[in-house]
C-alpha cells in the first residue's frame, strides 16, 4: 500500500495511517522514559514496538480504524500516536471487544494542546465514518493531563481497574 499523504489534518498536525516503515520512528517516540511514564508496563524495545504496530495494523484491517501516526504539518518526524483502535483488554468492565481511544505525544511536545487537537480530528473522523458509538479509554490514575483531556473530549469516568503491574487504571467512556 503506497502512502500518498495524511488521512487527517488539523491546524498544526498531519495524521497518517501507520505503515511498516514507521517502526523506527515509533521506537524513537517510545524510547523516552518520560513519554512512557503513564503507559504502565509498556517497554520500548524494537520487538515491543513492532508488536504494537502489528496490533494496530490488525485493528485497521479488521475494523477499519486504529491509531494514527502524528506529525507536525509538513514534517517527517513522528511526535505521537493517537487514535481509536479496537481493544480487547481481557479484564471485562467494558474494555473488551470495543473501540478504545488512546493518545501518546512525545514528552517535549507536552503542554501545547497537540493531543487534544489530534484526538478531536480523530473523533470527528470516527463519528463520521463509523457512526457515533461508545468509545472507552483508560488512564493511569494520577495522569491529570490525560484526565483533563478525556473530560474535554466528552469522556466520563465509569469504573477503575487494578493494573497487574501495580497502580490503578481509571476507566472512561464516551457514550455514543
Amino acid at each position: 500500500m503506497a502512502v500518498t499523504g495524511p488521512v487527517l489534518s488539523s491546524e498544526r498536525l498531519d495524521l497518517w495511517r501507520p505503515v511498516k516503515s514507521d517502526l523506527t520512528g515509533i521506537v524513537k517516540l517510545l524510547a523516552d522514559g518520560e513519554t512512557r511514564r503513564h503507559l504502565g508496563a509498556m517497554h520500548a524495545s524494537e520487538a515491543d514496538c513492532a508488536t504494537r504496530l502489528l496490533r494496530n495494523a490488525g485493528s485497521w484491517a479488521l475494523h477499519g480504524y486504529g491509531t494514527f501516526i502524528v506529525r507536525r504539518r509538513g514534517e517527517a518526524g513522528i511526535i505521537g500516536n493517537c487514535g481509536i483502535f479496537h481493544s480487547w483488554r481481557g479484564f471485562g468492565k467494558g474494555m473488551d471487544d470495543t473501540p478504545e481511544a488512546g493518545w501518546i505525544i512525545r514528552h517535549d511536545c507536552w503542554g501545547q494542546g497537540l493531543a487534544g487537537e489530534a484526538m478531536r480530528a480523530v473523533i470527528d473522523w470516527f463519528d463520521t465514518v463509523h457512526g457515533s458509538q461508545r468509545v472507552a479509554c483508560m488512564i493511569e490514575q494520577g495522569n491529570t493531563a490525560s484526565e483533563r483531556l478525556a473530560a474535554r473530549l466528552g469522556f466520563i469516568r465509569y469504573d477503575q481497574h487494578a493494573a497487574p503491574e501495580g497502580g490503578t487504571l481509571v476507566l472512561y467512556q464516551r457514550p455514543g
